[in-house]
């Protein structure tokens, strides 16, 4: 009795966590289809893309809906927990804010489209926002902290406005190829700098 409970759980384990890789894969595929075709992509293109029949993507997300807050949601834990492992990782704490400054700047350029997708839920985007607010709010300034506690940048730098500032610079760079917003995002960040 006790083995076959034993055999139970240890079957019930791996099918949850093959079931947990499948979905992780499904949104790291839905993300990059949505950054080189937006949030409106065919579901197909996703599902090709994550080399899964399109039954599965609905099985995980009945509505488009569904499929892109669960996307903002990945891409903003992925963007949270990448700033302590850049910080440990990179040679400098700036360094690290710099390439962590360039995965906001993809999830940003990912992100469009998503007001209109909840158009009708103007609760659940307030209730992203703060999510996105919560998670990336104290990585941005623990990176920011860290480059100016080393003298690489100036010290007394607001995470808030400068994550608001490089948002307002990536606004249409989904719809205009001419606008370069990492360009102009690099610009902004190597002006954080201090004289030398």
């Amino acid at each position: 009795m006790t083995d076959s409970g034993q055999s139970t759980a240890s079957a019930a384990g791996p099918k949850r966590k093959d079931a947990r890789r499948n979905q992780q894969t499904l949104l790291d595929a839905a993300a990059a289809v949505f950054v080189t075709s937006g949030v409106e992509a065919p579901v197909r293109d996703i599902a090709a893309k994550a080399g899964v029949g399109m039954g599965t993507i609905y099985r995980h997300f009945p509505t488009r809906a569904d499929l892109v807050i669960a996307v903002y949601r990945h891409q903003v834990d992925a963007c949270a927990e990448a700033g302590p492992t850049l910080l440990a990782t990179s040679p400098s704490p700036h360094a690290a804010f710099e390439q962590w400054v360039g995965l906001f700047v993809d999830f940003l350029v990912t992100k469009h489209g998503l007001a209109a997708a909840l158009q009708t839920d103007n609760a659940g985007f307030e209730t992203l926002h703060a999510y996105f607010l919560d998670r990336l709010l104290p990585v941005c300034a623990q990176l920011l902290d860290a480059a100016a506690a080393s003298g690489e940048i100036r010290p007394g730098l607001d995470a808030y406005q400068l994550m608001r500032g490089i948002g307002n610079l990536c606004i249409g760079a989904d719809s205009d190829p001419r606008y370069d917003a990492r360009r102009l995002v690099a610009l902004l960040v190597g002006g954080l700098r201090r004289p030398s």
